[in-house]
């Protein structure tokens, strides 16, 4: 469906990524970097060519943005073909530079940020453990102070891209436990550092995104490397649940769009070729409900993807509209895509055709970036519904 109420900017640059995705991103390439045959590192500094990791860094870091809107568009395009590419620009683009421009130091915003938007700097999520989810002031990751270095000791979970990425931004505790939100720090520690192990975790999707467990062994760095400086030693809450944390509620669901919209496509199109009792399956009511219906939801979701990054853009009250939005998306992109493979019978299963890729990556989507529960309990809680 054409998308005519986007500025011009913003469909210039879809049209752009589109170009580009068909050109440099074939499919057959997306299948490799699923099964981790390859990492698609060329593939990104062509991408980098486009200006894109500079969406969310304002002009004076070598950027063009923040422009939330026209980030959330390039995870949409680029989660079209390949999960391997989107969640790497995520890392960069949004998780490097989205937290190092809200909380970083100004020191680490003039040392990073151009190095963001050069496409030559990334950084894995280390926030949740072996025994921690949802509850982040609980994690047990320790690091204390020893002159200019910090030493961090523990183990962090679900850490994706942490084998690629230039530095693991990881949240730790600082403090007694019993001041659980007031003794937390987020610290850049590089994967290559002695002391640090990185163990692959094999999932059922998001093998592109080669998610991994990390432990830390008396692992130093240096105090530098303290996001925030030393103002943001034992104020890591404060930096987390910030404006950042809506924004990657709207990054999964862009990401969500995007699948949700690759599997329409593809069973939109297998519906016209496929040839059964002499004529294409498109012609049965069945297909037809099923496609109008993955068409109509797949609307929905766009437009309140973008309506909330809208919100943030202009910065307007976003946690209720980001949380649903997280909900609403995610889930029904599952949806979306599980109805797609049923279209396409048998071959919506097999590795030959990419719906049996989107079915497993879209299983994801609902648990990443806040679960489907946690997002209900936002939704209630921000709506001041009595207990």
């Amino acid at each position: 469906m054409e998308h005519l109420d986007e500025p011009e900017h913003i469909a210039a640059l879809r049209e752009t990524l589109a170009r580009f995705v068909a050109k440099e991103m074939p499919r057959e390439a997306a299948r490799r970097w699923d099964k981790g045959i390859e990492y698609p590192e060329e593939t990104l500094k062509k991408l980098a060519t486009l200006g894109v990791f500079g969406l969310t860094i304002p002009e004076q870091y070598g950027g063009s943005g923040p422009d939330i809107v026209a980030a959330m568009v390039t995870i949409e395009e680029l989660m079209r073909r390949s999960q391997s590419v989107a969640g790497t620009y995520i890392r960069g683009a949004c998780y490097a530079g989205m937290n190092i421009l809200e909380c970083g130091s100004d020191e680490q915003k003039e040392e990073l940020l151009p190095q963001v938007c050069a496409g030559d700097l990334w950084v894995a999520y280390g926030l949740s453990e072996p025994d921690v989810g949802s509850d982040l002031a609980s994690v047990t990751t320790t690091a204390v102070r020893d002159g200019d270095h910090v030493v961090v000791n523990g183990a962090k979970r679900f850490c994706s891209g942490a084998r690629n990425a230039n530095f693991i931004y990881t949240l730790v505790r600082t403090g007694p436990d019993e001041e659980r939100y007031k003794n937390l720090t987020i610290l850049l520690i590089p994967p290559g550092a002695d002391g640090v192990t990185i163990e692959d975790q094999h999932a059922m999707g998001f093998k592109g995104s080669q998610t991994t467990d990390v432990t830390f062994a008396d692992v130093a760095i240096p105090a530098s490397n303290i996001i925030g400086g030393d103002e943001g030693w034992n104020n890591g809450w404060g930096k987390l649940v910030g404006p950042g944390l809506d924004v990657e509620k709207i990054e999964v669901s862009a990401m969500a769009l995007g699948l949700a919209r690759a599997a329409v496509e593809d069973a939109w199109e297998y519906a016209q070729e496929r040839v059964q009792f002499k004529k294409r399956i498109s012609a049965n009511q069945s297909v037809r409900h099923v496609l109008a219906d993955v068409k109509t939801k797949l609307e929905a979701c766009r437009l309140m993807t973008y309506h909330a990054a809208w919100l943030l853009q202009t910065g307007k009250p976003a946690k209720v509209p980001t949380a649903m939005t997280k909900l609403f998306v995610c889930e029904n992109a599952k949806d979306i895509v599980l109805a797609c493979q049923q279209v396409m019978g048998a071959y919506g299963y097999v590795e030959d055709f990419d719906m049996e890729r989107y079915v497993r990556n879209v299983l994801a989507l609902p648990i990443l970036g806040g679960s489907s529960a946690i997002q209900r309990n936002n939704i209630a809680n921000n709506l001041g519904l009595a207990r």
